[in-house]
């Protein structure tokens, strides 16, 4: 038995998987319970699989997948839905199994089931495909958690619908739920439960208390009782679970007090207060300097009226927790911080100015140099849509130009990880209007095509210094028609810039570009293979009344012709 006792999670393991009468051992399976903060963000995941196909194929598919689901699922980014991330995984497995079997005849066919558990915080996590099994045992009641995927056909009772290698669409059963302590889960091939009834099963779990005498028990028994299956069992026992969900690691900071308000010269847990950068309605932002190395950070914290506000802080917690996720030399990075007293974090500083301090001081920013600056703006937003966030408030004020020449991103603090969204949960409007997607304003739900958006309207002002909308107040209820041509402003722009601009910044979303890198590829090819011009709204939508007053005069004119003619 194998007994993990982390921190706020503690766990038994136990497994078992016996050859049988059969030449040999077709299933495979597998248990990582990795610790500290890989624990905290990916969980426990546990994994069985029943190979088929001749000669070797069925063993060799089961491993593969197996090995390859529980290496490669911690590899994907912790911003990832646990579903997501297993789907991405077996998708590509699936391919790998799929290309094999063509390439060597003797794995033609070969195929596997697979039943997957993560255990994360006080959730649990279940994928499924073909007809092996997860159970939950609890307060003494077995409950199969998998739904078999066997043909009904009563000729065809025992040959599976779908299994890793059978199609090269793979299509998952995905569960979840809340767990509880003394939870016991139970995966096996049907080598087990093919042979034992749900009675017995539940009999042997209740009978063996230790997780790897109960996997043993199971897997004997199986073969014991007539099997001539391989016969395979995981256990795995909740023994405590954690006090708050551990997908917030940082959790346990949302007890520290803020910091009161800070002044240059004032200390703080060995940092020397600089400057005051930004003094925010709700966050402070404050240059320090550490004596020890004179390592200049940024410390991001609440305003003291905050105090006692729980919401707040785990807003400023959630908000480290994905900077800490995004490592790219586009963003300011997370500095650990030892031994705080109080609720913040630290960020790597970086000499320069936002985007709209630059455009403050009359700087003018030439085309070459927006195409520069849009190019290095899509390549941070393409590896912040892979991670699954949404920054929601892209605009000249949250991007940074360095000294260094390096374009950041900024802010992360109405940011959402789309993967985490529960499908429930109502997200307010969140961004500054006049970079806000038309749609935003009639439905707030996040999504990234409304920082390409954004994302279009910064370039359209850096170049212009003018909205294609025009300028939109707070609580204002805009209408949109076409957007304004930039050549209106700046008569050099190309065509081909001014074309990327429209389709970017286009009132439809449907004919806006669809993700980061299309946006980007259309700019780095620039002239070369220039983005068509948009269509433009007829008259009559555009500018109704205007339409109307034209058609008016028209009609006014011809009926004047017609009235002199009759007078004639």
């Amino acid at each position: 038995m194998a007994d993990r006792k982390t921190p706020g999670l503690h766990l038994a393991t136990g497994y078992a998987s016996l050859t049988g009468p059969r030449e040999r051992n077709e299933d495979y399976c597998g248990v990582v319970t990795p610790q500290g903060a890989e624990l905290d963000n990916k969980g426990v995941i546990a994994a069985v699989a029943d190979g088929i196909g001749g000669h070797k194929g069925g063993r060799e598919a089961a491993e593969y997948t197996v090995r390859g689901l529980l290496a490669d699922y911690f590899a994907t980014p912790d911003t990832w839905a646990v579903p997501r991330a297993i789907e991405t995984v077996l998708t590509a497995l699936n391919r790998w199994v799929i290309a094999e079997a063509g390439r060597n005849a003797e794995l033609t066919g070969m195929a596997t089931t697979l039943s997957t558990l993560v255990l994360r915080g006080r959730h649990f996590y279940t994928a499924h495909i073909g007809d092996s099994r997860i159970y939950r045992l609890r307060d003494g009641r077995l409950q199969q958690l998998t739904v078999d995927h066997v043909w009904e056909h009563p000729e065809l009772n025992n040959v599976l619908s779908r299994a890793i290698g059978l199609d090269p669409r793979l299509l998952m059963d995905f569960g979840d739920g809340e767990l509880a302590r003394d939870d016991r889960f139970l995966l096996v091939s049907d080598g087990v439960w093919g042979v034992l009834p749900d009675a017995l099963i539940a009999e042997v779990l209740l009978d063996h208390p230790e997780s790897q005498g109960a996997a043993a028990a199971l897997s004997s028994l199986a073969l014991a009782q007539g099997g001539h299956d391989n016969a395979t069992a995981v256990v795995i026992d909740v023994l405590v679970l954690p006090e708050a969900n551990l997908r917030d690691s940082l959790v346990s900071a949302g007890g520290l007090p803020l910091p009161p308000r800070l002044k240059p010269g004032h200390e703080l847990d060995g940092l020397v207060v600089e400057e005051i950068l930004h003094d925010a309605r709700e966050t402070l932002l404050y240059r320090m300097r550490n004596p020890r190395n004179q390592q200049l950070l940024v410390l991001k914290t609440l305003q003291p009226a905050q105090e006692g506000d729980s919401d707040a802080a785990a807003a400023l917690l959630m908000e480290e927790w994905r900077a800490r996720r995004v490592i790219s030399p586009f963003f300011p990075q997370v500095v650990p911080a030892e031994n705080k007293s109080c609720l913040y974090y630290l960020m790597t500083w970086h000499p320069g100015a936002t985007l709209q301090a630059r455009l403050d001081t009359g700087q003018h920013f030439p085309v070459g140099e927006v195409v520069r600056l849009g190019i290095s703006l899509l390549k941070s937003m393409a590896t912040l849509h892979r991670l699954d966030i949404v920054h929601r408030d892209i605009k000249t004020d949250n991007l940074h130009l360095g000294q260094d020449g390096i374009l950041r991103i900024l802010d992360l603090g109405v940011a959402l990880s789309l993967g985490e969204r529960k499908p429930e949960e109502v997200i307010g409007r969140a961004g500054t209007p006049s970079y806000m997607a038309p749609e935003l304003f009639v439905d707030p739900a996040p999504q990234f095509a409304h920082d390409l958006y954004a994302a279009g309207v910064t370039l359209y002002y850096l170049l212009t210094r003018k909205y294609p909308y025009g300028e939109i107040e707070p609580f204002q209820k805009p209408k949109f028609a076409d957007p304004e041509r930039p050549t209106r402003w700046r008569p050099e722009i190309p065509g081909w810039l001014e074309n990327i601009l429209l389709k970017a910044v286009a009132r439809d979303g449907k004919d806006r570009f669809e993700t980061a890198e299309e946006f980007l590829l259309a700019l780095e090819r620039g002239a070369s293979r220039p983005v068509a011009a948009p269509a433009r709204l007829p008259l009559a939508q555009r500018n109704p009344l205007r339409f109307w007053k034209s058609v008016a005069a028209i009609s006014l004119v011809l009926n004047l012709l017609l009235l002199g003619r009759w007078l004639g």
